[in-house]
């Protein structure tokens, strides 16, 4: 996606700039504050240094994007945000007329993306946060892609693991609110479906979940002091035969490694943790995690066309 538009008409030297009103230097270079209209139809407003746009400025585009940030030499760069005609906007960092640094997009449906970018696309440690679902991506990105370690999470359990084009791969686990984790692996499966009116079979490749073992939660907890007998004997408010007077409580036996096949289940991570179960080993495909029904890959192949 560009965002440059027809800003490029003055750095390709056009020979008719527009129109200009406000400061010049003794060489007659637009320097200082000025405003201009260009042939085109787009304005800008703002700082100008040797006849080129330097400093903060506002280029509105006929189209009805506009940028609000600071240039160097005609070119967005520094901080500045981009506003698009539909709403989504994308507010950070720029290096030379693209996204790069640390920025924060919003897009028109509601979803967003906060983290760092790399030469217009998100590259780094990034969230992504679905808008519909509440559910949020934390974590690398390359090339605008989920990739590497990540934690996705939704309104009752979270997925720790590695990503790779979207979609997790390798070992994982799943930590539910009802105080369990699930241990397992992502793996590759092929799925052959045919198309009517073509003789070749297509091959989806879908990453099915093989659950491994369930685990309590594996919390971190300070060690408590360890409390000292009271050498006067019990006090005061102590109820008498209580020292071994009263009847032991029933242990609560957590979940381990040790439990029997039986009582080994894990809960479909699309349904609510009462719901259903399934036994140690069965795989289900990753697709039940909908992560929102807009894709930003989606989101940002709209915008050349707004600016158009």
């Amino acid at each position: 996606m560009s965002d440059l538009g027809s800003e490029e008409l003055e750095e390709e030297g056009e020979k008719y700039l527009g129109e200009y009103e406000g400061e010049r230097n003794e060489a007659g270079e637009r320097h200082g504050h000025g405003k201009a209209r260009l042939p085109n139809g787009d304005t800008y407003e703002g700082k100008y240094e040797h006849g080129k746009r330097h400093g903060q400025g506002t280029y509105k585009f006929k189209s009805g994007a506009r940028y609000i940030g600071e240039y160097v030499k005609n070119k967005k760069h520094g901080r500045g945000t981009f506003i698009y005609p539909d709403g989504s906007r994308y507010e950070g960092e720029w290096a030379d007329d693209l996204r790069h640094g640390h920025g924060v997009y919003c897009y028109i449906n509601n979803d967003s993306y906060t983290g760092e970018w790399f030469a217009h696309q998100r590259h780094g440690q990034g969230t992504y946060f679905y808008a519909e679902t509440g559910s949020k991506y934390v974590g690398t990105w390359v090339n605008g892609q989920q990739k590497g370690m990540a934690e996705l999470i939704h309104l009752n359990h979270r997925y720790q693991g590695k990503f790779l084009n979207k979609n997790p791969v390798g070992p994982g686990k799943y930590v539910f609110d009802i105080g369990c984790e699930q241990h397992g692996e992502y793996r590759l499966t092929d799925v052959e479906r045919g198309e009517e009116d073509e003789e070749e079979t297509l091959v989806t490749v879908i990453p099915k979940w093989k659950v491994t073992k369930i685990t309590e939660l594996a919390l971190w907890t300070p060690p408590r002091p360890q409390e000292q007998p009271n050498a006067d004997g019990p006090s005061q408010g102590e109820a008498p035969g209580a020292e071994g007077g009263a009847e032991p409580e029933e242990e609560v036996q957590p979940l381990t490694d040790d439990m029997s096949e039986g009582e080994l289940d894990s809960v479909h991570p699309g349904e609510e943790e009462g719901d259903a179960s399934r036994e140690d080993g069965e795989e289900f495909p990753y697709d039940s995690l909908d992560q929102g029904n807009v894709s930003f890959e989606e989101e940002e192949a709209r915008q050349p066309e707004l600016l158009n």
